[in-house]
C-alpha cells in the first residue's frame, strides 16, 4: 500500500490508533512502537488522560485504543465505560495497560477486550494491532 493512499477519504476510511496515558514517555514509547502503522496510511492520536481520551475518541472513532488504568479526571475503568457507552465505539477494541497485577472490576458491558501489563512487550503491541487493524507489517 501507498502511504497515505486513503487521502482522498481520509475521515471516512483512515484507519486510527488511540493512545490514552498521563506518563509522556509511555504515550512516546507506544507511538514510536506503532510508527510504521503510519506508513500504511494509519493515523495515531494520543491524550494524556482519561476525560481527553474520551473525547478524542468520539471525535475520531478510532479501531483500537491503549489505554491506561490509572491517570487523573478519569481512570482508564471510568474512561472504558464512557466508551463502550458511546453507541459509534461500542465495538472499538480497547486493550487496558496497568503496572498493577490485579485488575479492579469493570460493569460486564465495559470491559476491555484486552489486558497487558506494564512493561508490555513491544512485539505484543504490533501484534495485537495487527490482527485488530487486519494490517500485516512484514517487519522480517
Amino acid at each position: 500500500m501507498v502511504p497515505n493512499a486513503t487521502a482522498k477519504g481520509e475521515d471516512a476510511v483512515q484507519k486510527r490508533i488511540l493512545i490514552v496515558d498521563d506518563e509522556n514517555y509511555i504515550r512516546l514509547l507506544l507511538k514510536r512502537t506503532l510508527e510504521d502503522f503510519e506508513f500504511e496510511g494509519v493515523r495515531i492520536l494520543m491524550a494524556e488522560d482519561g476525560e481527553q481520551g474520551v473525547e478524542m475518541a468520539r471525535q475520531h472513532s478510532p479501531d483500537i485504543i491503549f489505554l491506561d488504568l490509572m491517570m487523573p479526571k478519569l481512570d482508564g475503568v471510568e474512561t472504558c465505560v464512557a466508551i463502550r457507552a458511546t453507541s459509534h465505539l461500542a465495538g472499538t477494541h480497547i486493550v487496558l495497560l496497568t503496572a498493577k497485577g490485579q485488575l479492579p472490576e469493570f460493569p460486564p458491558d465495559a470491559r476491555p477486550d484486552q489486558c497487558l501489563t506494564k512493561p508490555f512487550d513491544p512485539d505484543q503491541i504490533v501484534e495485537i494491532t495487527q490482527t485488530v487493524l487486519k494490517i500485516d507489517l512484514d517487519l522480517e
